[in-house]
């Protein structure tokens, strides 16, 4: 928590919560709209695979941007801009512009998370990584809480309106908070290769690095394993427990109680286990846990235990989620950090969409509990993978 006490990392902190909030004010308000529209849950579906769409499209700019120049520029620009592509929804609520909001958004989300993250070791160094990342995950479940709320409350209060005039102040004021410098001196202020040839640098850094190539067979595993979780997750709960899309909103909601818990445990007791430890043990625990939940449903489908299960469930996805950042963050070059951080987002979009088009197109073929437990055993082979491989190294890197 010291880190705290650090006014840039303070500052970096702040602004990335306002971005974050925002960004679950139109995750939970577009995708209602879109139902309310069409009354379609296929249509609402296609809107989750466009929020993952631009990660990899946007890829290739994405990474050269986050190590090119003064990172506070660009996180100060894609949080104006983030604001500013929400202005259409203020002058017609059609399913065209909703699609391509959205698709907006997400693609400069693209370009803000792997300069965010590239940030954090450049102002804390590699020894406070974790425990950087550990609070930065704070954040991000503190985001989901009250963005989540605040997006389905603004739109009841107010409708689409009210929701994207909050959603754009927010942005604006986490711009004002991004645009002051951070650190003097970042990689890539001097000569600027083409932004292809950068991008291409980072891919063979992810080639060239034993430990990225160990992490990104292990990362597309459980991001597989995440997209066919977000199909059948909203099967399990309105055909195994019977619930409604109240429920499902529930049960998702209180995951980020765990991730909370989760989070601090990281930045202060958990800050020296080295990373890819964390990264290892915490993808066993995500698919041994996950396991549990699914198989709970054949001695009670009360709605008050799943509540509690899942309030424990966004623990283990803290510690799996900020030990993968910590791996990169510390095996990666500075100068390459931001590039290499891009590509392992875009491959965990890609591996998400994939998981979600097997769990759609198997869900109606394949018994339900069958398709649950292989969701769950995905995360074993992707954390033995690391314990073995990368927990076992020597590099000051992963200690």
């Amino acid at each position: 928590m010291n880190l705290l006490r650090e006014p840039k990392f303070a500052r970096l902190s702040a602004a990335s919560l306002l971005s974050e909030v925002a960004e679950w004010i139109l995750q939970v308000s577009l995708p209602l709209t879109m139902y309310r529209l069409t009354g379609s849950a296929a249509s609402t579906a296609v809107m989750m695979i466009i929020g993952l769409v631009p990660a990899v499209v946007v890829s290739p700019i994405a990474g050269p941007l986050a190590d090119r120049g003064n990172r506070h520029r660009v996180l100060c620009a894609v949080s104006l801009a983030q604001a500013a592509v929400a202005v259409p929804l203020l002058l017609a609520e059609h399913v065209a512009v909703l699609y391509v909001v959205m698709a907006a958004q997400a693609g400069l989300a693209a370009i803000s998370e792997p300069t965010r993250n590239a940030l954090v070791p450049q102002l804390v160094g590699p020894e406070r990584v974790t425990a950087a990342n550990g609070l930065m995950s704070v954040n991000a479940n503190v985001a989901r809480l009250l963005g989540a709320w605040a997006g389905g409350v603004l739109l009841g209060l107010g409708g689409l309106g009210l929701t994207v005039g909050v959603y754009a102040a927010v942005l604006v004021l986490a711009g004002a908070l991004f645009a002051p410098r951070f650190a003097a001196g970042l990689p890539g202020t001097g000569e600027r290769p083409h932004v292809l040839r950068q991008w291409v640098d980072g891919l063979a850094e992810i080639r060239r690095n034993p430990a990225l190539r160990v992490t990104s067979v292990a990362v597309v595993l459980q991001s597989i394993a995440q997209g066919m979780f977000l199909v059948l997750f909203l099967v399990f709960v309105l055909e195994s427990l019977r619930g409604d899309e109240a429920d499902v909103g529930l049960l998702r909601g209180v995951q980020a109680v765990g991730g909370l818990a989760a989070g601090v445990l990281v930045a202060t007791v958990a800050r020296r286990v080295a990373p890819a430890k964390l990264f290892g043990w915490g993808a066993l625990a995500m698919g041994v846990y996950s396991a549990l939940i699914w198989n709970t449903a054949h001695l009670t489908t009360a709605m008050a235990v799943f509540v509690g299960l899942f309030a424990v469930a966004g623990g283990p996805g803290v510690f799996l989620g900020s030990g993968v950042l910590s791996v990169i963050q510390t095996v990666t070059p500075p100068e390459l950090t931001g590039r290499v951080l891009s590509t392992a987002f875009a491959g965990i979009a890609a591996a998400q969409a994939l998981g979600m088009q097997v769990a759609g197109a198997l869900a109606d073929r394949i018994d339900l509990e069958i398709l649950l437990d292989v969701q769950a055993s995905l995360f074993l082979p992707a954390g033995a993978l690391v314990l073995l491989r990368l927990a076992r190294r020597r590099s000051p890197a992963l200690t």
